[in-house]
């Protein structure tokens, strides 16, 4: 078995054994049931991720969170985000950040408000306003990867919240 395979396999077994210690209803173990949809998802998940700066991603990951309202990620995101370092203070802005510029980069502030005109699509598009300005701070490349994690960020809370995930399990 290769290391990928390894890793997948104990993925799938952490998320089958959380499920049944935090005595919720049953509800579809999506890693198990559908594992070869499990395993893309996070090879996409990873394809999107790479070359992009690990506190933007995790940014972009909480902001989504934040939208949708998926308690499992923005625990897990918040939580991956301290351990890379991000201050506190931050993580507590995020919500608010178009009030507080201050606290972020010209470059997040721009992935931020792309984040949230994805994550809220059918509330009225991507402006094109959103969209030139994330593209005035990446490349083609790095816009194409932020918009997969994106992408990928709203795949998991619709995953998270639909199976019945809950908060401070990290079932990862």
């Amino acid at each position: 078995m290769t290391n990928e395979a390894q890793l997948n396999k104990a993925q799938i077994d952490e998320a089958n054994e959380a499920d049944e210690s935090a005595g919720r209803s049953p509800r579809v173990n999506f890693a198990k049931a559908a594992p070869k949809a499990f395993k893309a998802l996070i090879g996409f998940d990873a394809a999107a991720r790479e070359g992009l700066d690990p506190a933007l991603v995790e940014l972009v990951q909480i902001r989504s969170s934040q939208l949708n309202k998926c308690a499992y990620c923005l625990h897990m995101h918040t939580t991956d985000a301290r351990k890379a370092g991000e201050s506190e203070e931050r993580l507590h802005m995020v919500a608010v950040w178009q009030e507080a510029p201050h606290f972020f980069t010209a470059k997040e502030q721009a992935a931020l408000a792309l984040t949230e005109a994805v994550t809220l699509v059918a509330q009225g598009g991507v402006p094109d306003a959103v969209y030139q300005r994330a593209a005035t701070h990446f490349d083609e490349p790095e816009l194409a990867r932020l918009l997969a994690l994106i992408f990928t960020i709203n795949t998991w809370n619709r995953l998270a919240l639909s199976t019945g995930k809950v908060a401070g399990t990290d079932e990862r």
